[in-house]
């Protein structure tokens, strides 16, 4: 994948935040050095590497449930900053997201 931004040629302006199911917000954002996240929203994952906090329901813990924004935009990681509103990532990751199948049944 390119770290490079998107042109305007490449973003899908049919694609908004607001109508959307916030799936940015429940992957998982591994974390570089560059990266100046507050110390409380780092956890180490199984594999010992830094990446942004979820909460219990899967959510970066980062997100202002209020406002439904990022509470550290301006500080958000680099891989968040990457990931542009109808960018080839984000309508990929919607698409997938689209696609899941839900079972009818859930089995403890």
């Amino acid at each position: 994948m390119s770290h490079r931004r998107p042109t305007a040629a490449h973003i899908d302006r049919s694609v908004s935040c607001s109508a959307c199911d916030a799936v940015c917000c429940r992957l998982t954002v591994v974390l570089v050095p560059d990266d100046h996240v507050p110390a409380e929203l780092v956890e180490r994952d199984v594999h010992g590497i830094d990446v942004l906090r979820r909460d219990a329901d899967g959510w970066c813990a980062a997100v202002d449930r209020a406002r439904m924004c990022c509470s550290i935009y301006e500080q958000r990681p680099s891989a968040c900053r990457r990931f542009v509103m109808g960018g080839d990532y984000c309508c990929a990751v919607r698409e997938a997201h689209d696609r899941r199948v839900i079972p009818s049944t859930l089995v403890d």
